[in-house]
């Protein structure tokens, strides 16, 4: 790992593989939500970004790119509800697995899940106030990231946020304690690949084009932001 220095962006996930094991799959997908609960920190993200674009009486739709078991949308969608704000969620993911196991999950009339990825969105002429994502730009190769960011400036009115984790060897390290309990699911191994394969902050900074903003986040995150000029509007 040469003490986290380099990206390792080769790296492959277990549950990325289509011929994972089926039913440890669907406990990771189960375990995301406790997972991204307690260590993505987008309650933070939701008080300080997404509550003040929130209101009692308009609808503010946000699309979450790669939404995976669907866990995120449906934190937003009980948040927003408990403050008595309206927010309509549309979570999407090109994997089938992923699309068919958020779909099944009991979710607020105010979350939808569709099996598509953003550019096929932006081809439909869809729009949405906010773009988000979670755990998504480590995976991607540098053309894919870049087709996700120019897509996401695209389908945004207001704002776009991606978030993901920050490499550090004490991100790993403690990960690799934290993740001990997360049994008969794929959470820990792949965890730890996730870690190795994330930038830094410098790294993310060199990756994205300009107008984009790298912010340091929740403890070992980073959140990607752009807040459309009203002519992208």
């Amino acid at each position: 790992m040469l003490l986290m220095r380099q990206r390792e962006s080769e790296a492959v996930e277990l549950m990325d593989a289509l011929d994972c094991d089926p039913q440890k799959l669907e406990q990771t997908y189960r375990q995301f939500g406790l997972v991204n609960w307690l260590f993505s920190g987008w309650r933070k993200l939701y008080v300080e970004e997404l509550r003040p674009l929130l209101s009692p009486g308009t609808i503010t739709t946000v699309l979450d790119i790669g939404s995976g078991g669907g866990d995120l949308a449906r934190l937003l969608a009980q948040w927003s509800q408990k403050d008595k704000l309206i927010l309509e969620i549309t979570g999407t993911d090109p994997d089938a697995r992923a699309y068919g196991f958020a779909a099944r999950r009991p979710h607020h009339p105010s979350v939808s899940f569709l099996q598509a990825d953003s550019s096929g969105l932006v081809r439909d002429g869809r729009r949405f106030d906010v773009v988000i994502s979670n755990h998504v730009i480590h995976h991607l190769p540098p053309a894919d990231l870049t087709r996700l960011l120019t897509d996401s400036q695209t389908l945004a009115r207001q704002l776009c946020l991606h978030n993901d984790l920050r490499r550090s060897m004490a991100a790993y390290g403690l990960f690799w304690l934290a993740a001990l309990p997360f049994r008969g699911s794929f959470i820990r191994a792949d965890g730890l690949v996730s870690i190795r394969r994330s930038y830094t902050p410098a790294e993310l900074t060199a990756a994205t084009p300009p107008g984009w903003c790298v912010q340091r986040h929740a403890p070992f995150h980073q959140v990607l932001v752009h807040r459309p000029v009203q002519s992208d509007v």
